[in-house]
């Protein structure tokens, strides 16, 4: 199984889906240099704007994809979903929880469904609809990570399902980062990170220049944007603030009764705090980016950035 042929692609690689950061010009870009690319349906502040990308996307007659959060934090995810059906989205990535309804609505459709998996205890969950492909999410990819590394994760989904191709997401920023992948079992790779930093972004120069200056050692896990450990620069302003919840936050999280607003709460809270920074200069900096922004030592076009992903 090969992900160039089942995404008809040229290349075996993903643009990932980035919170905030992804958009329909670095899709165009990632499509015209022979790999694909996924939005995150959550930039998009309404479903006209939603179907507005998908049409100009449509338009291309080429692969991509939409990222969809399955979890009751998403209160929009029905109407999203039922806008991917109607414009025949090429392949669907679901996160944060079960697939179930999307794969039922969209495999009648032709439309591929791909699942995160960051546990074998949730790709267990998770095989039970037959997704289209598992996205192990590892231990070293940027923004909600896993806990398993590739040595792990890969071979063990790969022994377990034979059936059913896996793409790597985590820690590759280079040609050999995905043969090493591919050699695990993979089928492909999912990158992201390192794409942050492209011409084509619309974040902040602040923010692409943070990607360019630091480095992996300064990558930092926070519980305080969503309430789960999500991957940060660990700039000044995260150094102030900490990167744990406060006793009172964590005995609001665990309480019964509570911890279902609070999560809401905390998860709404903390992406626009990074809504805030990655579009404009403030000190109040929360970059969210993984440890493959060692690989990136300049502002690029996407183009550049993928040709030294396929050097042989």
């Amino acid at each position: 199984m090969d992900l160039r042929k089942i995404l008809n692609i040229e290349h075996p690689i993903i643009m990932a889906p980035m919170f905030l950061v992804s958009n329909v010009k670095m899709v165009k870009a990632a499509i015209d240099s022979g790999i694909t690319g996924v939005i995150p349906a959550l930039n998009f502040r309404t479903i006209e704007e939603l179907r507005d990308a998908l049409t100009e996307l449509n338009a291309t007659h080429k692969t991509y994809g939409i990222n969809l959060i399955v979890n009751k934090s998403n209160y929009k995810l029905h109407k999203q979903l039922e806008t991917c059906c109607e414009f025949r989205v090429p392949f669907i990535i679901t996160s944060l929880g079960s697939p179930k309804e999307v794969i039922e609505k969209c495999r009648p459709l032709g439309i591929k469904v791909f699942c995160d998996v960051s546990d074998m205890n949730y790709a267990d969950k998770t095989v039970r609809y037959n997704p289209d492909a598992l996205i192990a999410v590892l231990k070293n990819a940027g923004g909600h990570c896993g806990i398993l590394s590739d040595e792990e994760f890969i071979p063990a989904l790969c022994k377990k399902y034979p059936n059913i191709p896996v793409i790597s997401a985590g820690g590759v920023g280079d040609a050999a980062g995905i043969q090493r992948m591919m050699s695990l079992g993979a089928c492909g790779v999912s990158i992201g990170s390192i794409f942050i930093a492209s011409e084509e972004s619309d974040v902040s120069q602040e923010y692409k220049n943070a990607c360019v200056q630091y480095g992996e050692k300064d990558i930092v896990l926070t519980t305080k944007l969503s309430g789960v450990p999500c991957t940060v620069i660990n700039t000044p302003y995260v150094q102030k603030i900490g990167t744990q919840q406060t006793w009172l936050e964590k005995i609001l999280n665990s309480n019964r009764l509570l911890k279902k607003w609070f999560k809401i709460l905390v998860y709404r809270k903390g992406m626009n705090q990074l809504e805030k920074a990655a579009f404009s200069a403030t000190y109040k900096n929360v970059w969210c980016a993984g440890k493959t922004i060692e690989y990136v030592h300049s502002i690029r076009s996407i183009k550049e950035i993928v040709s030294t992903l396929i050097a042989k």
